[in-house]
């Protein structure tokens, strides 16, 4: 009895969390690129790539974007 009410309930949940999910989803990847970045450089500075490992991701993120754009 329980599986059915639940099943409703997140079908309610997923109509009234579908006009925020974009923006969600956007907050999701800036995190994830955030963490990425913010973990990469500061090793990079330490072994002596640093301006390497910048200027890869930024290459990267116009890449990403580039393709995102253009595939849709």
């Amino acid at each position: 009895m329980v599986e059915p009410l639940a099943g409703l309930f997140g079908a309610f949940a997923v109509v009234l969390a579908e006009p925020i999910l974009p923006y969600a989803l956007a907050f999701a990847a800036g995190a994830m690129v955030y963490v990425v970045v913010d973990d990469i450089i500061p090793e990079a500075q330490i072994s002596g790539n640093g301006k390497l490992a910048s200027w890869a991701s930024i290459l990267g993120f116009v890449v990403m974007m580039s393709l995102d754009v253009g595939l849709g």
